[in-house]
């Protein structure tokens, strides 16, 4: 393994994270906050380790990167990310190291979880890094590195594909950095769309930008204690479902739109199906809520609308109490932990196309339990899919919820109760954020154990990573160095 390429590269993404704070050292600065030093020591600080580690790595740069350099550089990317992105909030005193390093690993995988009790107190300097944090790992750390620097080698696609969600990558043009810089545009695009639309709805410019990139992210960072509800805007609502929803869209389909027209999104077998869970789910949550609860029905409606679209997304914003609704229609939401988006998105969960080809696979078994000499394929749309494919699928389910059960015991230790670990551990696996009890709708992580932040940071960079990227460095031959990959 070629280590000094990988600490080269990482230090170009700490100086890029250092590069990035000069906004909220700016915005400091502007709006007379005390912070400013503290966003300069970070900035400071961020750079020179960048520079220290080219430096050591110098001599490696024009290497290529393999596989297990490819693994490597990603993962620890992320780590690495984190550390530096929580240096602010220890520097201005908010936070311990520890939930410091929770809130940062929290908004860079766009979980949205926070350790902070009370937001509307903090600076607008500080509390807008939290939606970049999210802005930025939303479209992926590696997505941005690839799109920025000058073309690299060709085997970058390790970068990438390991990177990229979903059971296969999402590349949509022949060569990477051009895939990556035409998804980093459509993303940005989003965004300032969202930012018009809400500042047009009444928002301030700072709030429509902040949440803006908090919901094409799919993150759910607020700078309000009470997230979206404290608006208490019904046309704001409807606007972040929809585009929380289309955030959760896979990114290639929205690229060959804009080349072969609408007709492309209805011609993707997984948006459909992610469209009509959204739908069926939000329809009998309004029912559940409307019996029992007494909700309006237009009220009903888009409550439940605005909460399926913040779960399936794994955005995480919250529009009122939810932990009020029935059991039905809270276990409803808590499916939506799994499922999560599209591949190819910013939304974490499992991915509805693993779920479509689990349930295909599911029933080709059964036919085949009817019928032993009856050779049964698997097809998603009209491709055919490999044994191989169906396999890995299967394993990634597995290692999944084994992945829960492990943390959530890690979780236990510490002493939280088993249903809240549960939840919390999926919901930050999931990268959605919220889950029920006192780590629900109007609560926060703040008053977990230091153990359990660290199992959950721990479950965000998995989920973001989607497990075996990450569970790679696990195995002994990664660190063998007479084992080529």
């Amino acid at each position: 393994m070629n280590i000094r390429l990988i600490i080269f590269l990482l230090g170009k993404i700490s100086v890029l994270m250092g590069l990035v704070q000069i906004i909220n050292f700016a915005m400091a600065i502007y709006f007379d906050e005390a912070c400013s030093k503290e966003f300069l020591l970070s900035i400071v600080f961020a750079i020179a380790l960048g520079y220290g580690m080219q430096h050591y790595g110098k001599d490696a740069a024009d290497d290529d990167i393999s596989l297990r350099e490819g693994i490597g550089t990603v993962f620890f990317s992320w780590v690495l990310a984190a550390g530096i992105a929580g240096v602010p909030f220890v520097l201005v005193g908010v936070l311990d190291p520890v939930s410091a390093y929770f809130e940062a690993m929290s908004g860079l995988t766009t979980t949205g979880a926070t350790a902070i009790k009370d937001l509307e107190v903090l600076p607008k300097s500080l509390l807008f890094w939290r939606a970049m944090n999210h802005w930025i790992g939303g479209i992926g750390i590696i997505v941005i590195f690839v799109a920025l620097l000058p073309q690299m080698a060709g085997s970058a696609v390790y970068l990438f594909n390991a990177e990229v969600t979903g059971f296969s990558n999402s590349r949509i043009l022949p060569r990477i950095r051009t895939t990556a810089i035409a998804l980093f545009y459509i993303y940005l695009l989003l965004t300032i769309i969202l930012t018009g639309v809400l500042a047009s709805m009444g928002m301030s410019v700072y709030d429509a930008v902040y949440h803006a990139c908090s919901c094409i992210a799919t993150g759910g960072f607020s700078n309000y204690n009470n997230s979206v509800a404290h608006f208490s805007s019904p046309m704001i609502e409807y606007a972040l479902s929809i585009f929380m929803v289309l955030a959760a869209g896979n990114f290639a389909i929205y690229y060959q739109v804009t080349q072969n027209g609408i007709k492309a999104l209805w011609e993707d077998l997984e948006f459909k199906t992610y469209i009509g869970m959204v739908l069926i789910f939000s329809v009998l949550i309004t029912l559940n809520i409307v019996l029992v609860n007494g909700y309006s029905l237009e009220n009903g409606f888009r409550s439940a609308f605005f909460h399926v679209a913040s779960f399936s997304s794994t955005t995480g914003f919250v529009a009122n109490d939810y932990d009020q609704w029935p059991p039905f229609a809270r276990m409803m939401l808590a499916i939506m932990f799994f499922t999560g988006g599209c591949a190819g998105s910013t939304a974490g969960g499992i991915k509805i196309c693993r779920l479509i080809v689990l349930v295909k696979t599911v029933g080709a078994e059964l036919r085949r339990s009817l019928h032993p000499q009856m050779l049964s394929s698997v097809y998603y749309g009209k491709a055919r899919l490999s044994l191989a494919t169906i396999t890995n699928i299967g394993r990634f389910f597995f290692m999944y919820f084994f992945v829960v059960a492990f943390l959530t015991l890690a979780t236990t230790a510490s002493g939280i109760p088993p249903e809240e670990a549960i939840f919390g551990i999926a919901s930050c696996l999931a990268s959605v954020g919220p889950a029920f009890g006192s780590l629900g709708a109007t609560g926060t992580y703040a008053d977990i154990s230091a153990s359990a932040k660290i199992a959950m940071s721990l479950a965000m960079l998995l989920g973001r990573l989607e497990l075996f990227t990450a569970l790679a460095l696990l195995r002994s031959e990664y660190w063998h160095k007479s084992k080529r990959w």
